[in-house]
C-alpha cells in the first residue's frame, strides 16, 4: 500500500513509499498516473484543489492551496501555504534570521 489516507475528512493521502514519474496509482477507486518523482511521506491531492482550497491532513486543516492540484498531483511548499506559520517557506534564513 502506497497511499495512507490518515482520516476520512482528508483532502490529501500521504505516501508510504515514493512514486515514479508515469506509475499509476488508485485513489478512492480511481487510477491517476503520476506526473513527478515523489517522495515518502509526501502528499498527494486525494481529489482536484483550487486555490484557497483548504489542506486537510489528520482531519484538521494545516493550510491552504496557492495553486491548483488535481488528483494524484504532489501537494507541497510549491503549492500550498501554512496557514499558522506566516515565515514557513523554502527559503534559507541566515544565523541573524535574515
Amino acid at each position: 500500500m502506497k497511499l495512507i489516507l490518515l482520516h476520512p475528512d482528508d483532502t490529501v493521502l500521504v505516501l508510504a513509499a515514493p512514486v515514479r514519474v508515469g506509475e499509476v496509482l488508485s485513489l478512492d477507486g480511481v487510477s491517476v498516473v503520476a506526473g513527478s518523482v515523489i517522495k515518502i511521506g509526501h502528499k498527494l491531492a486525494r481529489r482536484a484543489l483550487a486555490v484557497g482550497d483548504k489542506v486537510v491532513k489528520h482531519g484538521a486543516p494545516i493550510g491552504s492551496m496557492t495553486a491548483s492540484a488535481a488528483p494524484g498531483e504532489h501537494v507541497h511548499l510549491h503549492n500550498m501555504k501554512s496557514d499558522y506559520i506566516a515565515g514557513h517557506t523554502r527559503r534559507a534564513v541566515g544565523a541573524d534570521g535574515t
